[in-house]
Protein backbone atom coordinates (compact mmCIF):
# COMPACT_ATOMS: atom_id res chain seq x y z
CA UNK A 1 0.00 0.00 0.00
CA UNK A 2 1.05 3.60 -0.56
CA UNK A 3 1.97 5.58 2.55
CA UNK A 4 0.94 9.21 2.90
CA UNK A 5 3.84 9.88 5.25
CA UNK A 6 6.40 8.24 2.97
CA UNK A 7 5.02 10.12 -0.05
CA UNK A 8 5.31 13.41 1.81
CA UNK A 9 8.81 12.53 3.09
CA UNK A 10 10.03 11.92 -0.45
CA UNK A 11 8.44 15.14 -1.68
CA UNK A 12 9.96 17.21 1.12
CA UNK A 13 13.36 15.58 0.49
CA UNK A 14 13.19 16.53 -3.18
CA UNK A 15 13.11 12.91 -4.30
CA UNK A 16 9.61 13.10 -5.78
CA UNK A 17 7.62 15.89 -7.39
CA UNK A 18 4.01 16.25 -6.20
CA UNK A 19 2.74 16.15 -9.78
CA UNK A 20 4.67 12.95 -10.48
CA UNK A 21 3.20 11.27 -7.39
CA UNK A 22 -0.34 12.16 -8.45
CA UNK A 23 0.23 11.17 -12.07
CA UNK A 24 1.56 7.76 -11.01
CA UNK A 25 -1.45 7.14 -8.79
CA UNK A 26 -3.85 8.22 -11.52
CA UNK A 27 -2.17 5.93 -14.05
CA UNK A 28 -2.27 2.96 -11.64
CA UNK A 29 -5.91 3.57 -10.76
CA UNK A 30 -6.96 3.75 -14.40
CA UNK A 31 -4.92 0.67 -15.32
CA UNK A 32 -6.51 -1.47 -12.58
CA UNK A 33 -10.02 -0.10 -12.68
CA UNK A 34 -11.28 -2.39 -15.41
CA UNK A 35 -10.64 -5.35 -13.12
CA UNK A 36 -11.08 -3.85 -9.64
CA UNK A 37 -13.91 -1.39 -10.39
CA UNK A 38 -12.93 0.82 -7.48
CA UNK A 39 -13.62 4.13 -9.25
CA UNK A 40 -16.89 5.39 -10.67
CA UNK A 41 -15.22 8.29 -12.52
CA UNK A 42 -11.87 10.01 -12.88
CA UNK A 43 -10.89 13.67 -12.77
CA UNK A 44 -9.14 15.37 -15.65
CA UNK A 45 -5.38 15.80 -15.37
CA UNK A 46 -5.77 19.54 -14.84
CA UNK A 47 -8.40 19.12 -12.13
CA UNK A 48 -6.18 16.64 -10.27
CA UNK A 49 -3.10 18.85 -10.38
CA UNK A 50 -1.63 19.15 -6.88
CA UNK A 51 -1.73 22.38 -4.90
CA UNK A 52 0.47 23.51 -2.04
CA UNK A 53 0.12 22.27 1.51
CA UNK A 54 0.49 19.20 3.73
CA UNK A 55 -1.44 16.99 1.28
CA UNK A 56 0.38 18.13 -1.86
CA UNK A 57 1.22 15.06 -3.93
CA UNK A 58 -1.36 12.91 -2.15
CA UNK A 59 -3.87 11.35 -4.57
CA UNK A 60 -7.31 11.05 -2.98
CA UNK A 61 -10.41 9.06 -3.85
CA UNK A 62 -13.79 10.38 -2.72
CA UNK A 63 -16.85 8.21 -2.15
CA UNK A 64 -19.50 8.89 -4.74
CA UNK A 65 -22.13 10.18 -2.32
CA UNK A 66 -19.94 13.23 -1.60
CA UNK A 67 -20.38 16.27 -3.84
CA UNK A 68 -17.68 17.30 -6.31
CA UNK A 69 -18.14 20.25 -8.66
CA UNK A 70 -15.84 18.82 -11.35
CA UNK A 71 -17.08 15.23 -11.28
CA UNK A 72 -20.50 13.53 -11.29
CA UNK A 73 -22.02 12.51 -7.96
CA UNK A 74 -24.27 9.58 -8.79
CA UNK A 75 -24.88 8.15 -5.29
CA UNK A 76 -24.15 4.64 -6.54
CA UNK A 77 -27.49 4.82 -8.38
CA UNK A 78 -27.05 5.99 -11.96
CA UNK A 79 -30.66 5.04 -12.67
CA UNK A 80 -31.69 8.11 -10.67
CA UNK A 81 -28.61 10.36 -10.51
CA UNK A 82 -26.70 9.38 -13.66
CA UNK A 83 -24.48 12.27 -14.76
CA UNK A 84 -25.65 14.59 -11.98
CA UNK A 85 -23.11 17.34 -11.37
CA UNK A 86 -23.31 19.45 -8.20
CA UNK A 87 -22.45 23.14 -8.47
CA UNK A 88 -20.10 23.07 -5.48
CA UNK A 89 -17.68 20.79 -3.67
CA UNK A 90 -18.64 19.25 -0.35
CA UNK A 91 -16.89 20.80 2.64
CA UNK A 92 -14.52 17.83 2.99
CA UNK A 93 -13.55 17.98 -0.69
CA UNK A 94 -12.93 21.72 -0.52
CA UNK A 95 -10.76 21.19 2.57
CA UNK A 96 -8.65 18.50 0.89
CA UNK A 97 -8.09 20.74 -2.11
CA UNK A 98 -7.20 23.65 0.18
CA UNK A 99 -4.52 21.45 1.76
CA UNK A 100 -3.00 20.68 -1.66
CA UNK A 101 -4.52 17.19 -2.05
CA UNK A 102 -5.54 15.91 -5.48
CA UNK A 103 -9.00 14.41 -5.95
CA UNK A 104 -8.27 11.95 -8.76
CA UNK A 105 -11.70 10.33 -8.86
CA UNK A 106 -14.93 9.23 -7.25
CA UNK A 107 -14.88 5.82 -5.61
CA UNK A 108 -17.69 3.32 -6.05
CA UNK A 109 -20.38 3.09 -3.38
CA UNK A 110 -23.43 0.97 -2.82
CA UNK A 111 -26.65 2.73 -3.84
CA UNK A 112 -27.24 5.60 -1.41
CA UNK A 113 -24.66 3.99 0.91
CA UNK A 114 -26.96 1.11 1.80
CA UNK A 115 -26.37 -2.66 1.52
CA UNK A 116 -27.05 -3.57 -2.12
CA UNK A 117 -23.57 -4.54 -3.42
CA UNK A 118 -21.42 -2.14 -5.43
CA UNK A 119 -19.52 -3.35 -8.55
CA UNK A 120 -16.15 -3.19 -6.74
CA UNK A 121 -14.16 -6.41 -6.24
CA UNK A 122 -12.12 -7.36 -3.20
CA UNK A 123 -8.43 -6.96 -4.15
CA UNK A 124 -7.54 -10.16 -2.27
CA UNK A 125 -10.19 -12.39 -3.87
CA UNK A 126 -12.53 -11.34 -6.65
CA UNK A 127 -15.16 -13.81 -5.44
CA UNK A 128 -15.41 -12.02 -2.07
CA UNK A 129 -17.10 -8.73 -1.23
CA UNK A 130 -14.95 -5.69 -0.49
CA UNK A 131 -17.67 -4.70 1.97
CA UNK A 132 -19.83 -1.65 1.82
CA UNK A 133 -20.88 0.93 1.51
CA UNK A 134 -17.43 2.52 1.05
CA UNK A 135 -16.39 -0.34 -1.22
CA UNK A 136 -14.30 1.55 -3.74
CA UNK A 137 -12.52 3.65 -1.13
CA UNK A 138 -11.34 0.60 0.82
CA UNK A 139 -10.37 -1.40 -2.26
CA UNK A 140 -8.46 1.45 -3.92
CA UNK A 141 -6.22 1.98 -0.89
CA UNK A 142 -5.82 -1.75 -0.19
CA UNK A 143 -4.78 -2.36 -3.81
CA UNK A 144 -2.05 0.29 -3.53
CA UNK A 145 -3.62 2.64 -6.07
CA UNK A 146 -3.94 5.72 -3.85
CA UNK A 147 -2.65 6.61 -0.37
CA UNK A 148 -5.86 8.21 0.93
CA UNK A 149 -9.59 7.74 0.39
CA UNK A 150 -12.66 9.27 1.96
CA UNK A 151 -15.72 7.22 2.87
CA UNK A 152 -18.73 7.45 5.13
CA UNK A 153 -20.17 5.28 7.90
CA UNK A 154 -23.77 5.17 9.07
CA UNK A 155 -23.59 1.69 10.58
CA UNK A 156 -20.33 -0.03 9.56
CA UNK A 157 -19.42 1.34 6.14
CA UNK A 158 -15.84 2.38 6.93
CA UNK A 159 -14.60 -0.17 9.47
CA UNK A 160 -16.17 -3.25 7.84
CA UNK A 161 -14.79 -2.77 4.29
CA UNK A 162 -11.43 -1.84 5.80
CA UNK A 163 -11.46 -5.16 7.63
CA UNK A 164 -12.46 -7.14 4.53
CA UNK A 165 -9.84 -5.43 2.35
CA UNK A 166 -7.03 -5.37 4.93
CA UNK A 167 -6.49 -1.63 5.20
CA UNK A 168 -6.30 0.87 8.06
CA UNK A 169 -9.30 3.14 8.51
CA UNK A 170 -10.79 5.52 11.03
CA UNK A 171 -14.37 6.50 11.69
CA UNK A 172 -13.68 9.63 13.73
CA UNK A 173 -15.81 11.07 16.50
CA UNK A 174 -19.22 12.22 15.32
CA UNK A 175 -18.98 15.51 13.44
CA UNK A 176 -15.20 15.84 13.74
CA UNK A 177 -15.24 15.99 9.94
CA UNK A 178 -17.98 18.02 8.20
CA UNK A 179 -20.70 16.07 6.38
CA UNK A 180 -21.96 19.18 4.54
CA UNK A 181 -22.28 18.19 0.89
CA UNK A 182 -22.46 14.45 1.55
CA UNK A 183 -25.76 12.71 0.80
CA UNK A 184 -27.64 12.40 4.09
CA UNK A 185 -29.02 8.98 4.90
CA UNK A 186 -29.34 9.24 8.70
CA UNK A 187 -28.49 12.62 10.19
CA UNK A 188 -27.72 11.40 13.72
CA UNK A 189 -25.44 8.63 12.44
CA UNK A 190 -23.69 9.69 9.20
CA UNK A 191 -19.96 10.12 9.78
CA UNK A 192 -17.11 10.71 7.34
CA UNK A 193 -14.13 8.37 7.55
CA UNK A 194 -10.63 7.93 6.12
CA UNK A 195 -8.76 4.96 4.63
CA UNK A 196 -4.96 4.75 4.52
CA UNK A 197 -2.08 2.28 4.79
CA UNK A 198 -1.45 2.54 8.54
CA UNK A 199 -2.40 4.37 11.72
CA UNK A 200 0.34 6.98 11.31
CA UNK A 201 -1.01 7.83 7.85
CA UNK A 202 -4.53 8.16 9.26
CA UNK A 203 -3.26 10.43 12.03
CA UNK A 204 -1.41 12.64 9.56
CA UNK A 205 -4.43 13.02 7.28
CA UNK A 206 -6.96 13.48 10.08
CA UNK A 207 -4.81 16.12 11.76
CA UNK A 208 -4.45 18.06 8.53
CA UNK A 209 -8.09 17.86 7.50
CA UNK A 210 -9.64 18.42 10.93
CA UNK A 211 -7.12 21.01 12.13
CA UNK A 212 -6.70 19.10 15.40
CA UNK A 213 -3.53 17.71 16.93
CA UNK A 214 -3.62 13.92 16.63
CA UNK A 215 -0.39 13.32 18.56
CA UNK A 216 -0.76 11.15 21.64
CA UNK A 217 1.46 12.50 24.41
CA UNK A 218 1.60 9.56 26.80
CA UNK A 219 3.14 6.12 26.32
CA UNK A 220 0.51 4.08 24.46
CA UNK A 221 1.77 0.93 26.18
CA UNK A 222 0.26 2.38 29.35
CA UNK A 223 -3.25 2.29 27.90
CA UNK A 224 -5.80 -0.01 29.52
CA UNK A 225 -7.41 -2.23 26.87
CA UNK A 226 -10.83 -3.74 27.54
CA UNK A 227 -11.55 -6.75 25.32
CA UNK A 228 -15.11 -7.63 24.34
CA UNK A 229 -16.34 -10.29 21.94
CA UNK A 230 -19.71 -8.47 21.98
CA UNK A 231 -21.71 -11.69 22.46
CA UNK A 232 -25.00 -9.82 22.07
CA UNK A 233 -24.02 -9.01 18.46
CA UNK A 234 -24.42 -12.62 17.41
CA UNK A 235 -22.18 -15.21 15.84
CA UNK A 236 -18.63 -14.58 14.78
CA UNK A 237 -16.30 -16.95 12.95
CA UNK A 238 -13.87 -19.08 15.01
CA UNK A 239 -10.98 -17.54 13.07
CA UNK A 240 -12.13 -14.04 14.02
CA UNK A 241 -12.35 -15.01 17.68
CA UNK A 242 -8.85 -16.48 17.42
CA UNK A 243 -7.60 -13.27 15.79
CA UNK A 244 -9.02 -11.18 18.63
CA UNK A 245 -7.31 -13.43 21.16
CA UNK A 246 -4.02 -13.10 19.27
CA UNK A 247 -4.36 -9.32 19.23
CA UNK A 248 -5.02 -9.20 22.97
CA UNK A 249 -2.06 -11.50 23.68
CA UNK A 250 0.19 -9.42 21.43
CA UNK A 251 -0.72 -6.26 23.31
CA UNK A 252 -0.11 -7.92 26.66
CA UNK A 253 3.31 -9.02 25.40
CA UNK A 254 4.08 -5.35 24.74
CA UNK A 255 3.29 -4.56 28.37
CA UNK A 256 -0.22 -3.18 27.88
CA UNK A 257 -2.97 -3.82 30.43
CA UNK A 258 -5.53 -6.15 28.83
CA UNK A 259 -8.72 -7.24 30.61
CA UNK A 260 -12.03 -8.72 29.58
CA UNK A 261 -15.02 -6.38 29.87
CA UNK A 262 -18.79 -6.77 29.66
CA UNK A 263 -20.67 -4.05 27.84
CA UNK A 264 -23.30 -2.32 30.03
CA UNK A 265 -26.91 -3.24 29.41
CA UNK A 266 -27.69 0.29 28.21
CA UNK A 267 -25.26 -0.19 25.30
CA UNK A 268 -26.77 -3.55 24.42
CA UNK A 269 -30.29 -2.05 24.43
CA UNK A 270 -29.22 0.90 22.27
CA UNK A 271 -27.60 -1.49 19.81
CA UNK A 272 -30.85 -3.45 19.59
CA UNK A 273 -32.80 -0.27 18.78
CA UNK A 274 -30.27 1.21 16.33
CA UNK A 275 -32.24 -0.08 13.29
CA UNK A 276 -35.26 1.92 14.46
CA UNK A 277 -33.27 5.15 14.27
CA UNK A 278 -31.55 4.20 11.03
CA UNK A 279 -34.72 3.15 9.21
CA UNK A 280 -36.74 6.15 10.37
CA UNK A 281 -34.07 8.66 9.30
CA UNK A 282 -33.29 6.78 6.08
CA UNK A 283 -36.92 6.95 5.03
CA UNK A 284 -37.08 10.67 5.81
CA UNK A 285 -33.77 11.44 4.08
CA UNK A 286 -34.66 9.54 0.90
CA UNK A 287 -38.29 10.61 0.89
CA UNK A 288 -38.13 12.16 -2.59
CA UNK A 289 -36.44 9.13 -4.10
CA UNK A 290 -38.94 6.80 -2.42
CA UNK A 291 -41.98 8.77 -3.60
CA UNK A 292 -40.90 9.60 -7.13
CA UNK A 293 -38.23 7.05 -8.19
CA UNK A 294 -39.30 3.88 -6.39
CA UNK A 295 -38.86 1.57 -9.37
CA UNK A 296 -35.18 2.52 -9.66
CA UNK A 297 -34.33 1.78 -6.03
CA UNK A 298 -32.50 -1.55 -5.52
CA UNK A 299 -34.23 -4.26 -3.49
CA UNK A 300 -32.31 -4.12 -0.21
CA UNK A 301 -32.72 -0.38 0.09
CA UNK A 302 -36.38 -0.60 -0.96
CA UNK A 303 -37.04 -3.04 1.89
CA UNK A 304 -35.32 -0.74 4.38
CA UNK A 305 -37.32 2.26 3.18
CA UNK A 306 -40.56 0.32 3.48
CA UNK A 307 -39.57 -0.65 7.02
CA UNK A 308 -38.76 2.97 7.82
CA UNK A 309 -42.18 4.04 6.60
CA UNK A 310 -43.70 1.87 9.35
CA UNK A 311 -41.59 3.29 12.20
CA UNK A 312 -43.67 5.63 14.37
CA UNK A 313 -42.30 8.85 15.81
CA UNK A 314 -42.90 7.44 19.30
CA UNK A 315 -40.74 4.40 18.54
CA UNK A 316 -38.09 6.66 17.04
CA UNK A 317 -38.05 8.92 20.08
CA UNK A 318 -37.82 5.94 22.43
CA UNK A 319 -34.84 4.65 20.46
CA UNK A 320 -33.20 8.08 20.63
CA UNK A 321 -33.69 8.05 24.39
CA UNK A 322 -31.96 4.67 24.57
CA UNK A 323 -29.09 6.10 22.56
CA UNK A 324 -28.70 9.00 25.01
CA UNK A 325 -28.63 6.59 27.95
CA UNK A 326 -26.05 4.47 26.17
CA UNK A 327 -23.78 7.47 25.62
CA UNK A 328 -23.91 8.20 29.34
CA UNK A 329 -23.18 4.55 30.17
CA UNK A 330 -20.23 4.62 27.77
CA UNK A 331 -18.65 7.34 29.89
CA UNK A 332 -18.72 5.00 32.87
CA UNK A 333 -17.27 2.15 30.81
CA UNK A 334 -14.39 4.31 29.62
CA UNK A 335 -13.65 5.33 33.19
CA UNK A 336 -12.59 1.70 33.73
CA UNK A 337 -10.66 1.17 30.47
CA UNK A 338 -9.02 3.58 28.04
CA UNK A 339 -9.97 1.80 24.83
CA UNK A 340 -12.04 -1.18 23.74
CA UNK A 341 -10.65 -4.00 21.64
CA UNK A 342 -13.18 -5.94 19.59
CA UNK A 343 -13.82 -7.33 16.12
CA UNK A 344 -14.28 -5.16 13.05
CA UNK A 345 -16.56 -7.73 11.40
CA UNK A 346 -18.07 -11.15 12.18
CA UNK A 347 -15.45 -12.84 9.99
CA UNK A 348 -13.40 -12.52 6.81
CA UNK A 349 -15.09 -11.13 3.71
CA UNK A 350 -18.07 -13.24 2.60
CA UNK A 351 -19.14 -13.83 -1.00
CA UNK A 352 -19.93 -10.90 -3.30
CA UNK A 353 -23.70 -11.37 -3.04
CA UNK A 354 -23.58 -9.41 0.24
CA UNK A 355 -21.59 -6.52 1.67
CA UNK A 356 -21.30 -8.24 5.06
CA UNK A 357 -22.88 -7.27 8.36
CA UNK A 358 -22.38 -4.23 10.60
CA UNK A 359 -23.22 -6.04 13.84
CA UNK A 360 -19.86 -5.15 15.38
CA UNK A 361 -19.89 -1.52 14.18
CA UNK A 362 -23.32 0.05 14.43
CA UNK A 363 -23.28 0.53 18.22
CA UNK A 364 -20.13 2.63 18.09
CA UNK A 365 -21.47 4.73 15.23
CA UNK A 366 -24.58 5.33 17.31
CA UNK A 367 -22.40 6.35 20.28
CA UNK A 368 -20.37 8.71 18.07
CA UNK A 369 -17.08 7.28 19.37
CA UNK A 370 -13.90 7.07 17.26
CA UNK A 371 -13.12 3.63 15.83
CA UNK A 372 -10.03 2.39 13.99
CA UNK A 373 -9.63 -0.78 11.97
CA UNK A 374 -6.21 -2.34 12.47
CA UNK A 375 -5.17 -4.75 9.69
CA UNK A 376 -2.41 -7.35 9.78
CA UNK A 377 -4.09 -10.56 10.91
CA UNK A 378 -5.39 -13.14 8.44
CA UNK A 379 -7.59 -16.19 8.25
CA UNK A 380 -6.16 -19.57 7.25
CA UNK A 381 -7.08 -18.88 3.61
CA UNK A 382 -5.14 -15.60 3.65
CA UNK A 383 -8.13 -13.25 3.81
CA UNK A 384 -7.72 -10.22 6.10
CA UNK A 385 -9.32 -10.06 9.55
CA UNK A 386 -9.50 -6.61 11.12
CA UNK A 387 -9.40 -5.72 14.79
CA UNK A 388 -11.41 -2.70 15.95
CA UNK A 389 -10.12 -0.13 18.43
CA UNK A 390 -12.80 2.06 20.07
CA UNK A 391 -11.98 5.11 22.22
CA UNK A 392 -14.18 7.58 24.12
CA UNK A 393 -15.86 10.41 22.25
CA UNK A 394 -13.38 13.11 21.15
CA UNK A 395 -10.38 10.92 22.02
CA UNK A 396 -9.44 10.26 18.41
CA UNK A 397 -5.72 10.64 19.10
CA UNK A 398 -6.02 7.94 21.77
CA UNK A 399 -7.73 5.58 19.32
CA UNK A 400 -4.95 6.16 16.79
CA UNK A 401 -2.21 5.67 19.40
CA UNK A 402 -3.78 2.38 20.49
CA UNK A 403 -4.07 1.31 16.84
CA UNK A 404 -0.40 2.13 16.29
CA UNK A 405 0.57 0.05 19.31
CA UNK A 406 -1.53 -2.87 18.07
CA UNK A 407 0.05 -2.63 14.62
CA UNK A 408 3.51 -2.96 16.17
CA UNK A 409 2.34 -5.79 18.43
CA UNK A 410 0.95 -7.74 15.47
CA UNK A 411 4.18 -7.28 13.51
CA UNK A 412 6.08 -8.68 16.51
CA UNK A 413 4.07 -11.92 16.50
Amino acid sequence: MLSIIETRRRIEAGELAPAAAVEAAMAAAKARNGDLKAFASFASDSAAAPGAGPLAGVAVGVKDIIDTADLPTEMGCAAIFGGWRPRADAAIVDRVRELGGSIIGKTETTAFAYLDPAPTLNPHDAARTPGGSSAGSAAAVAAGLIPLAIGTQTAGSVIRPASFCGVAAIKPSFRLLPTVGAKTTAWTLDTLGLFAAAADDLAYALAAISGRDMAFGDDPAGLRFGVSTMPHAGERSPESEAALERAASALAAQGASVTQVTLPGALVEADRLQPTIYQYELHASLGWEWRTQRAAIPPGLAAALAAGEAVSTDDYDRARGAARRARNAAKDLFAEVDVLLTLSAPGPAPARATTGEARFNRLFTLLGTPCVNVPGLRASDGMPIGIQIVAPFARDSRALAAARLLELAIKAL
